[in-house]
């Protein structure tokens, strides 16, 4: 008998995968949407034939209207009608391209002009809930002509689901535009056919031992790559089923998430690091008494630098709840890959520590836990991939031991950028200095030891302080270990050209965090005094500046990643509004 993921990798398409769940599981639960885990009536479910059905309705009404390979926009906030528009799409043979709402704030919109610009979409599909919000946006711009259409009201019918007709796609079919997160640079869309997306789920699977009797669940916005294709997608290709929430619940009761998880018996949750730390620090003595984590054997971080010390915090402060310490799976992934690229469990946690002054001068060399060093967090094997450990700067392969760009091959890798070809040939199919070559350049720092990969930053991120290497993340991470004041919020460290007493310009290091609206205006200079004095003790490296900013200040992706460069340009522009500084922004 097959296994789930070998019936993946023998699939014609993700359309028929989802086809055959339909047919033979109709009445099985496909997907449920969580509003309020602890209220009775808080949830609601669709069945394979319910998804089926309301996906077929979208394709059809699609397919009356447009031609195979058309894009077209997906506006939704987090509900059933998303997963059926992202069917919808796959149904009728077009390209699906989710992306975050326009919102209220011009960077919100911005993002989505570009992205309809960059893809020549042909039509937008929302829902009722934010109709009129989308609208706005379209007629915001009198030149822009496209159709907005509305899925969960009156004009999709079941005559439309009757018309549809099954689309001729292949492996080779594109079903996708996955704009990346525009963490340091621009958002681009990755391009990902049917094959990417049934192997890289396949790989997901094969990894961790997952198959149709695993419930998947998290709050990460459907539009995103991991809340989208490590989420959503692999239990409808396996036939299993889904828990959705809204991340605003899980932000406003970060409880929620796990009540979710113990009311709807979840196996696999996914979410980035700053949620665990949230989490472990926020969540009540009462609430915890009332959770039993025994049924989470999947708790996967990605999305953002894993930090060794928010695993072991939250998996401290969860035992007495039934979580197992060998439940944690650090995992590494990026939309050029689909989504998924290596992570290993279930398997108690993986950490080296490393000496962190040869860190920096990109040498990764493990230390004894009773020697001064860092704690890096495996990301695990990437068994369907080929990894190569390469100098950014001349493509050489490194020797084991040394840290440099991450480097990967395999049958998950996408096409390439939509509309960009320059972007696609410098990122896809690159080769090393000896030739080897079809490629893609990851961007992120690390290494593989002991065959597994080990993640130490980004590439466009790392701070180069008098001819040291830092990563930013590290020093963020710090400052809110180390200050109460700062937990739970967000900070961005970055560097920025100082003029010397010679006239000279050198690099020195800025922080700007976000801090809790209750600390006084009075302890604000005592706060930025505390954070010089760590900064400097911790790293060797005295700031040329701190600034504390309101909560929400600064700047993050569509994914939460922090958009350090973003914020630099902003100090360097004078448009940081600190609530305390204790240096001026450079003139």
């Amino acid at each position: 008998m097959l296994t789930d993921d070998h019936t993946l990798l023998q699939a014609r398409s993700a359309t028929a995968r989802i086809r055959t769940n339909a047919h033979v599981t109709p009445d099985d639960p496909a997907v449920i949407f969580v509003r309020d885990p602890d209220s009775p009536d808080g949830d609601e479910t669709w069945s394979y034939a319910r998804l089926d059905h309301e996906a077929r309705k979208i394709a059809g009404w699609l397919q009356e209207r447009y031609a195979p390979g058309d894009r077209v926009l997906l506006l939704y906030p987090e509900s059933l009608q998303f997963a059926a528009a992202f069917v919808g799409c796959l149904y009728a043979g077009m390209v699906a391209v989710p992306s975050s709402l326009p919102g209220q704030y011009s960077h919100q919109r911005r993002r989505v002009d570009s992205i309809v610009e960059n893809a020549a979409v042909a039509a937008v599909l929302t829902s009722e809930a934010v109709a009129a919000s989308v609208l706005d946006w379209a007629a915001s711009d009198p030149g822009r002509e496209i159709t907005c259409a509305v899925t969960d009201g009156p004009g999709f019918t079941a005559a439309h689901a009757e018309a549809w007709q099954v689309p001729d796609v292949d492996r080779n079919t594109l079903a996708l535009l996955q704009y990346t997160s525009g963490s340091t640079s621009d958002p681009k869309g990755v391009m990902v056919d049917h094959g990417n997306l049934l192997h890289n789920s396949a790989a997901l699977s094969s990894a961790f031992g997952l198959d149709r009797t695993t419930r998947f669940g998290s709050w990460i916005p459907q539009y995103h790559d991991m809340g989208l294709l490590a989420i959503l997608l692999p239990p409808l290709l396996l036939g299993g089923s889904c828990v959705l929430m809204s991340p605003t619940t899980f932000l406003k009761r970060p409880h929620r998430w796990l009540r979710m998880i113990d009311k709807y018996r979840i196996h696999w949750s996914a979410a980035p690091n700053f949620a665990y730390e949230l989490c472990a620090r926020q969540i009540t003595d009462e609430q915890l008494a009332e959770l039993d984590l025994s049924c989470w054997r999947f708790a996967a971080n990605g999305s953002e630098p894993v930090q060794a010390s928010t695993l072991t915090a939250f998996a401290k402060r969860f035992a007495p709840a039934g979580f197992r310490s060998d439940t944690m799976a650090p995992c590494y992934g990026m939309a050029e890959a689909t989504v998924f690229i290596s992570g290993t469990g279930p398997r108690e946690l993986a950490v080296t520590r490393v000496d962190e002054t040869l860190l920096e001068q990109h040498e990764f060399r493990p230390v004894t836990e009773d020697r001064p060093g860092r704690d890096v967090v495996s990301c695990g094997r990437a068994e369907e991939y080929t990894v190569r450990i390469v100098d950014p700067a001349t493509r050489a392969v490194l020797p084991a031991g040394r840290v440099g760009e991450i480097w990967l091959r395999g049958a998950s890798v996408a096409q390439g950028y939509w509309g960009r070809e320059d972007a696609t040939a410098e990122t896809f199919g690159v080769s090393t200095l000896d030739g080897d070559t079809g490629y893609v350049r990851t961007g992120d720092l690390g290494t593989l030891h002991d065959d597994e990969i080990y993640v130490t930053g980004r590439l466009k991120e790392m701070l180069i302080l008098r001819g040291r290497n830092i990563y930013p993340q590290d020093v963020e991470h710090a400052l809110r270990r180390l200050h109460p004041e700062l937990v739970g919020l967000f900070g961005a460290a970055f560097a920025v050209p100082v003029p010397g007493a010679d006239g000279a310009a050198e690099e020195q290091l800025v922080v700007v965090h976000e801090v809790r609206g209750s600390v006084g205006a009075e302890e604000l200079p005592r706060l930025a005094a505390r954070i010089r004095g760590g900064i400097a003790r911790d790293f060797s490296v005295r700031p040329a500046a701190v600034a504390l900013v309101r909560r929400g200040a600064v700047l993050r992706t569509t994914s939460g990643k922090i958009q350090r460069a973003a914020m630099r340009a902003q100090y360097l522009d004078g448009l940081t509004d600190s609530r305390y500084a204790d240096a001026p922004p450079p003139a």
